[in-house]
Order: structure tokens, then C-alpha cells, then sequence
């Protein structure tokens, strides 16, 4: 007797969803920002359920697909049939935001070199490069307490995060939480771009030129202008056509 596969017995918006977070995994690998198996996102689950999408535990990014995500609670229990299994410490920091933010449907969590050598930095992410401008709009610290296992470490995060879309975890890595995928992925590579270029101006070490405070003000809205107002839609369509070209593997 044939089983139903994963897509047969899930929802389209599930099943959407999971390609979603297939394609993230896979464009985190293409861009070099995975860490081994190491390092998380997570993608709520269309509906009413508290249920969330992350990737199974000892794959590496590039070979994630939809059917393979592993399906979980608030708690960390799996909650749909699955050979495969979660990190408990990766899925601490997830649940936390997760629970305390409804627009942060989507959480991204990387071990970036460059974002952890910002993260190490006393002074955190400096405003001397355009990519630098957007995320300081709205951007937290949250001090290291080791391996993320303790769950009294959770409301610390959140308050940290607080309504903002990125986090730098201090001495760890860089996060960011979007209502999409997109939205998340492309908070993501400017952050990451903003620390590479940060490291590469520090290198160099001559003075460094920073932009003036009332040029930061106002970025949002000078985002949605360069966005058409399409914010992260704009260029996610674009990314899933590059892997597409690549391995499709992803949809599967």
C-alpha cells in the first residue's frame, strides 16, 4: 500500500509555507551563511495552531526540501509523523519570539563571521555604510548567556528584541523576524552585508566617517520608495528564479 506523501497530507498554505522555508535554507547555503547543521529558521504555519516549520536536526541547508521540515509546537514537540528530529537549544530563541511577537512569523538565526565579529564589537554596528542605515532603524543587543538552552533566558530575549526586526546576539550571531519569509531573508542579507562591510572598513584602518544622525532618520520610508513599496516581494520572486536555475530539488 502507497503512503500519502507530505504535500498530500498537508494544506496548499502549509505545503507553501514549507517551500518557502526550503528556499530560505537553500539560498542561506548559497550565500554562505550556513554553519554546518548549525543555526536556525523557523516559519509559523498558516492557521490557527501554534505551529511552526524548522529544519530537521544533522541536514545540511543545501540539502533541505519541503517534505523533509520538521513540524513542532510551542514546546519544541513534533507534531506531525517524521523520521527526523529538532536542536532543542535552536528552536529556545524561536519559540520565545515566536510566542511573544504575532508579526514575527518568520525567524532567522546565523553564526555569519562578520556578524559575530560585530556582535563581539563594544560598540555594535556603526553607521559608515548605507547598508548599515536600514537595519540601525531598528535593531537590539542581547547579551550572551551561553548555549541557548535555559528557558528563563527567553523573556531577556524578547525584551531585547522588542519591536524590532533584527537582533544582534551578542558574541553569538545576528537574528532577524519578518511577517514572510522574504521579509526576513532580505532583513537578513543587509544586515549581513552592513557587518561584512563594517570589518572590511576596519581592516583598513584608517579613520573611519560616519554618517550623520539626521540622515538615519526617515529610512523607512526611504526603503519603501527604493522597494517600489513591494519591501521584500520585490526581490523574492528574483531569488527563487536563481534557485530554481540551480536545484528546484528544494520543492520537492
Amino acid at each position: 500500500m502507497k503512503h500519502a506523501t507530505v504535500k498530500e497530507r498537508i494544506p496548499p498554505a502549509e505545503w507553501q509555507a514549507r517551500v518557502d522555508l526550503a528556499a530560505m535554507y537553500r539560498l542561506t547555503a548559497l550565500y554562505g551563511w550556513d554553519d554546518l547543521v548549525f543555526t536556525h529558521i523557523s516559519l509559523r504555519v498558516p492557521g490557527p495552531e501554534h505551529h511552526f516549520l524548522i529544519n530537521p536536526y544533522g541536514f545540511l541547508f543545501e540539502e533541505i526540501t519541503a517534505s523533509s521540515i520538521v513540524k513542532v509546537d510551542l514546546a519544541g514537540n513534533v507534531v506531525m509523523e517524521t523520521p527526523h528530529f529538532i536542536n532543542p537549544a535552536g528552536f529556545t530563541i524561536h519559540s520565545a519570539i515566536h510566542e511573544a511577537r504575532e508579526d514575527a512569523q518568520c525567524v532567522f538565526h546565523t553564526h555569519v563571521a562578520h556578524g559575530v565579529a560585530v556582535s563581539a564589537q563594544k560598540q555594535g554596528l556603526l553607521p559608515i555604510s548605507q547598508q548599515s542605515m536600514f537595519p540601525l532603524a531598528a535593531i537590539g543587543y542581547h547579551n550572551y548567556e551561553g548555549v541557548a538552552l535555559n528557558a528563563e533566558e527567553k523573556v531577556r530575549l524578547v525584551a531585547d528584541l522588542g519591536n524590532n526586526q533584527a537582533l544582534i546576539l551578542r558574541n553569538h550571531g545576528l537574528l532577524t523576524v519578518g511577517r514572510t519569509a522574504a521579509e526576513a531573508f532580505l532583513y537578513m542579507y543587509v544586515l549581513e552585508s552592513a557587518c561584512r562591510v563594517q570589518i572590511m572598513a576596519q581592516s583598513g584602518g584608517a579613520d573611519l566617517v560616519f554618517i550623520a544622525e539626521p540622515i538615519l532618520k526617515g529610512v523607512r520610508s526611504q526603503l519603501e520608495q527604493v522597494t517600489k513599496g513591494l519591501g521584500a516581494d520585490l526581490v523574492w520572486p528574483a531569488l527563487l528564479r536563481k534557485l530554481d536555475r540551480i536545484d528546484p530539488a528544494y520543492k520537492e
